[in-house]
């Protein structure tokens, strides 16, 4: 599967794995969208390559440790490290959706009142063990 941000400069590629998508709805993840939730995947590193742009890429990480990456030229929040093994990937950059599906709904205690899930994926009232998130 091959991403990219919005002006196209941050290109990467995910491979050999078929990502598990969840949905955050804390009020950061709302507020670094501008939307509802935060819908995202985590992959082991060595499944994701960096194709173009990555030297493109500035940081904001909040003291708490919240991290959002993003492209300087549009602004896209774009793949980071997570970890150190793992990368974070948002799933609104792949360029195909290959009939991916949402598979958990995380921070559900929290989402907006106008936040309606009205899918069958798990919900949890926090962050659970990310082995519940992430690929196996």
């Amino acid at each position: 599967m091959i991403g990219s941000c919005f002006c196209e400069g941050v290109k990467f590629e995910v491979y050999g794995i078929v990502p598990k998508l969840y949905q955050c709805h804390c009020s950061m993840c709302r507020k670094v969208t501008s939307s509802t939730s935060n819908t995202a995947f985590i992959i082991p590193k060595e499944n994701f390559k960096w194709i173009a742009g990555n030297n493109n890429i500035k940081t904001y990480r909040k003291p708490t440790g919240y991290r959002v990456d993003f492209c300087i030229d549009c602004g896209s929040t774009v793949p980071n490290e997570y970890r150190d093994k793992e990368m974070w990937i948002p799933a609104g950059l792949l360029d195909e959706t290959l009939n991916l599906n949402i598979s958990n709904h995380l921070c559900v205690s929290s989402r907006a009142s106008w936040d309606e899930i009205s899918d069958v994926g798990k919900q949890y009232d926090g962050v659970p063990e990310m082995h519940h998130i992430t690929s196996p």
